[in-house]
């Protein structure tokens, strides 16, 4: 199962852009609230019914988190403390974590991107504690994913399909979205 957390002031086209292309290739996936409340805002005023709230489930042993960027989305992702501790958890047992525009910067602070290629959106490099900064749209070093902003989006979703899934059905799911993967 992926789960694509969610905090008021997400980026929408980030978090849902993944949901999409995730369930296009057949890999469960499932937007989380962090709070206790379904009905999350994003960033652009848009509210989204969340499938799942994160008292609810399990991001220990799930196949991947996923943290859409996004502003005041990823400092409220930040600021939880119970994600944090999950997150941390994920990254000494090399579990798959994703994240995109700023919230790589969450993962900088933790400590979970020492020694790994990374990217995010410009203007949190310096937040990317001992990563190396690529500047790339997506960047994947073992089991962290991560990717520069908005524009990234489709490519991160595929990038999380072929680590998930595979090459060939990142191709095919692409395809069929008339997406020229690079």
């Amino acid at each position: 199962m992926v789960y694509i957390m969610l905090a008021e002031g997400f980026e929408e086209v980030e978090a849902l852009t993944v949901v999409d292309i995730v369930r296009r290739a057949g890999i469960e996936a499932n937007t989380v609230s962090i709070t206790s409340d379904n009905e999350v805002t994003g960033a652009h005023g848009i509210v989204v019914k969340a499938d799942e709230i994160m008292a609810d489930v399990d991001l220990r042993n799930s196949g991947l988190v996923v943290l859409p960027g996004g502003m005041p989305g990823a400092l409220n992702l930040r600021n939880d403390a119970t994600l944090c501790a999950v997150l941390k958890e994920r990254a000494e047992k090399e579990r798959p974590i994703a994240a995109i525009c700023a919230a790589p910067y969450i993962l900088g602070e933790l400590g979970i991107l020492r020694g790994k290629k990374a990217t995010c959106y410009p203007g949190f490099e310096d937040k990317l504690l001992g990563a190396t900064y690529t500047a790339a749209m997506v960047e994947r070093d073992g089991n962290i994913i991560t990717a520069k902003g908005p524009a990234a989006a489709m490519a991160f979703g595929f990038a999380i399909v072929e680590l998930l899934g595979s090459v060939y059905k990142a191709n095919e799911v692409a395809e069929g979205m008339l997406y020229k993967l690079q």
